[in-house]
Parts: C-alpha cells; sequence; structure tokens
C-alpha cells in the first residue's frame, strides 16, 4: 500500500480541526477515513503514474460540477463508474485551502451517504 504520509497528516489535521470523529482504514490501496463508519476520503499514490491521489465521496450534484475539472478523475472503469466517489490528483488539492473545500464536501455529504453491508 502506498500512500504520502503527508497528505495522510494534512486530511488528519482537517478533521480534526473540523471535530470530526474518525478512524484510519487501510483501503484502495491506501489510507481510508471512516466517518459514521461509512467511507468519507481516501488518499493513495496511483502505482502507474505514481501521482498523489486524494479519493473523495461526494454529493451527486458535486460530482458533477467536479468532473467538469482537469485535477479530477471519476472512479472506476469508465462503464462501471462509481457515482460520488471522484480522485483529485494532486494539483487539485496542493494548496491546503482546496483540500479543505474538498474535505468539507466530503464531510457534508457523510450523513447522507450510505453505508456498507455488514460482511
Amino acid at each position: 500500500m502506498a500512500f504520502n504520509e503527508d497528505t495522510v497528516q494534512r486530511i488528519r489535521e482537517i478533521l480534526q480541526q473540523k471535530h470530526v470523529d474518525f478512524f484510519e482504514k487501510r483501503m484502495f490501496g491506501g489510507i481510508c477515513f471512516m466517518v459514521d463508519e461509512k467511507i468519507c476520503c481516501a488518499t493513495r499514490i496511483d502505482k502507474n503514474s505514481g501521482t498523489d491521489l486524494l479519493l473523495c465521496r461526494i454529493s451527486e450534484t458535486n460530482y458533477v460540477t467536479a468532473l467538469k475539472r482537469d485535477d479530477v478523475i471519476p472512479m472506476g472503469k469508465s462503464e462501471n463508474k462509481m457515482k460520488g466517489f471522484v480522485f483529485i490528483t494532486e494539483e487539485g488539492f496542493i494548496s491546503n485551502k482546496d483540500l479543505v473545500n474538498w474535505i468539507q464536501l466530503c464531510i457534508e455529504f457523510n450523513p447522507f451517504a450510505k453505508a456498507s453491508k455488514k460482511k
């Protein structure tokens, strides 16, 4: 599992500053931040490009808007895109302001997100 520890720490600090109760879980080849037992966001290094990626789980409205950006990639193959999940390339969250904005979108959507079924 490859991830940028600096990005993980930046996300931790934002969630703590916003008083969000979270825990970390190794998923998607990186670190996933879980809020209320649901995926909120995650980070990993893309094994093909070596790019630091931020995975965000956001509302459908924000998903549609985000896909118009050059620094956003939908999660999943072209025929099986996972609506609401987007990868942001490092250019899209290099500034702390941008990262805070992305994390805020994730936090706002979390109460409406469906939890995975327990196995």
